[in-house]
């Protein structure tokens, strides 16, 4: 042994040779454990990356923005969905929920709303603080100028109907109007 102090504890049966063992693996782990073994550089890096994207995507977002508001079509767009708006009904119980950048919206609407907006036939645009529900095309053109003000836009998948032969449960139906 190359420590006299575990030596001394040692012979005065003060720890075991299993203690000593033990306390030289734990020792080894510590020093291991602080040595860089570059993931801190690799997580900066990869950090800067999704940052400089983010940056890049925002600025191409600004630039679609200003072209289109150069060219009257935001102000028309904006003037058009305030036009074409459906007013929802003041007696609605149904909670319509939706997200946009990530924070939960909510419009109440009745049945005969909810089922157009499953449908496909209604979106949702939010603009300064107001929903609106408006056409299908209407919200197309939105999500298209303007995303970040599109909050709900419903999109068919082209493998919705793939079904499994064996699969036990093809009789039942899954409702589309499950609230969350």
């Amino acid at each position: 042994m190359a420590n006299p102090f575990q030596e001394q504890l040692l012979k005065a049966g003060l720890v075991s040779k299993q203690k000593v063992q033990k306390a030289k693996t734990q020792k080894r782990r510590d020093r291991k454990a602080k040595i860089d073994d570059g993931s801190a550089a690799l997580k900066q890096e990869i950090a800067q990356q999704k940052q400089a994207q983010a940056a890049k995507d925002k600025a191409l977002n600004e630039k679609r923005f200003a072209e289109a508001s150069e060219k009257g079509l935001v102000r028309g767009l904006v003037t058009e969905f305030k036009r074409l708006a459906i007013k929802a009904p003041q007696q609605a119980e149904l909670k319509f929920n939706y997200t946009l950048e990530n924070k939960i919206y909510s419009i109440y609407v009745d049945d005969k709303l909810q089922a157009q907006l499953l449908n496909g036939q209604l979106g949702i645009v939010r603009h300064e603080e107001t929903s609106y529900l408006v056409p299908h095309k209407l919200a197309e053109r939105v999500n298209m100028l303007v995303p970040e003000w599109c909050g709900y836009l419903w999109v068919q998948d082209d493998n919705s109907e793939v079904v499994e032969e064996d699969d036990p449960y093809a009789d039942y139906v899954i409702p589309d109007d499950l609230m969350w």
